[in-house]
């Protein structure tokens, strides 16, 4: 497959356009409404669709179907990351209009660590053809873990990586819009929301673990292999607002993530020294699992409504006050100084 660099620059410029116009349409905190997030999930999805369609037009149907079964595979183990990122909200208790904006630079972030992973999974694979091995026994592995954990969640209370937040970090103990950072009494303190943010982050690395060594099973293409991460991550935000309240009903959703993986393992210990499996069977494969996964898990939960995670009955973080806010000093440059009337009076003129 033929991609020049200017291809890359293109698609990478386009990809940072996108994010830009969601930014902009984004820009005043607001509360992501159900059609908002249909909308907006419509539009990403018709952008990695009819990338995909490009890819098989120029390069052909071999390529296409490599593309959508990555793209498939990667968009389908996101839900599981919208699962994780409502449970962090609500332990958080973070209010709705704030959530946008941690999961924007949650998806920047993935974007350049995946590109990072893409990266080097190609390199080691270049370099180390018995690698594949080790990545075909991690998929085959995770997903027999997900099967016996799939009634398992994150507790972020337990998290170590939030524990050695708070330790290294000072932090406010109130949501001061959408701000990441404050200071107070000339200390800089991270807000919780920055504290969210870094769970997030974290739990998009251990997720990219899974799903990188996944799609190279699919394809062997660098480009594919990032377009699809990238046109996939860019509706996580849309379909976390879509699906958040709906978590409840996508009971078997794991195990059917998990038999993918576990399928995907099998392939690649295949395609090394025995059988390549055609990619549309493949991707055949994963569509029906997906499918399936999905219609029994809407079946078995049929009547029930949307609902939203359960909150602590104590919130451990508050939004602060006007009056709070406008006590906040600079963040960066000199302090604010004491009002005029708390100076000391000047002294005689000599």
């Amino acid at each position: 497959m033929d991609t020049p660099l200017w291809l890359w620059f293109a698609v990478i410029a386009f990809i940072v356009v996108m994010l830009a116009i969601d930014l902009v349409a984004h820009r005043k905190a607001h509360v992501i409404g159900v059609k908002e997030a249909a909308a907006w999930s419509a539009v990403w999805i018709a952008l990695g669709v009819g990338f995909g369609v490009i890819v098989w037009a120029v390069w052909g149907a071999d390529f296409g179907q490599q593309y959508f079964a990555g793209y498939l595979i990667e968009k389908s183990l996101a839900v599981d990351n919208v699962f994780v990122w409502a449970i962090i909200f609500a332990y958080f208790a973070v209010p709705p209009q704030f959530q946008h904006r941690v999961l924007f630079l949650g998806v920047l972030g993935a974007l350049v660590f995946r590109g990072i992973f893409i990266a080097g999974g190609a390199l080691l694979i270049q370099n180390f053809s018995w690698i594949l091995y080790i990545f075909a026994a991690f998929l085959l592995y995770t997903g027999f873990r997900m099967i016996r954990q799939r009634d398992e969640h994150l507790n972020p209370d337990q998290s170590r990586v939030l524990g050695a937040f708070r330790r290294l970090v000072p932090m406010s103990d109130t949501f001061h819009g959408q701000r990441l950072l404050v200071r107070k009494g000339g200390l800089i303190m991270a807000t919780p929301l920055l504290a969210v943010l870094v769970l997030v982050e974290t739990t998009d690395i251990v997720f990219a673990v899974d799903s990188i060594p996944a799609i190279f099973a699919v394809t062997d293409e660098v480009f594919l292999v990032f377009t699809a991460n990238a046109f996939a991550i860019l509706g996580l935000r849309a379909m976390y607002f879509l699906l958040a309240d709906l978590v409840h009903r996508f009971v078997y959703l794991k195990l059917g993530l998990a038999l993918v993986l576990m399928w995907v393992g099998v392939k690649m210990l295949l395609k090394i020294d025995v059988y390549y499996i055609p990619t549309p069977l493949s991707l055949a494969v994963i569509a029906t699992i997906l499918t399936v996964s999905v219609v029994a898990s809407l079946r078995a939960t049929r009547g029930q409504d949307r609902r939203s995670l359960p909150t602590p009955a104590e919130p451990p973080f508050r939004i602060a006050t006007p009056d709070e806010d406008a006590e906040l000093e600079p963040l960066f440059g000199r302090a604010r100084s004491r009002h005029r009337s708390e100076r000391p009076a000047a002294g005689p003129p000599r």
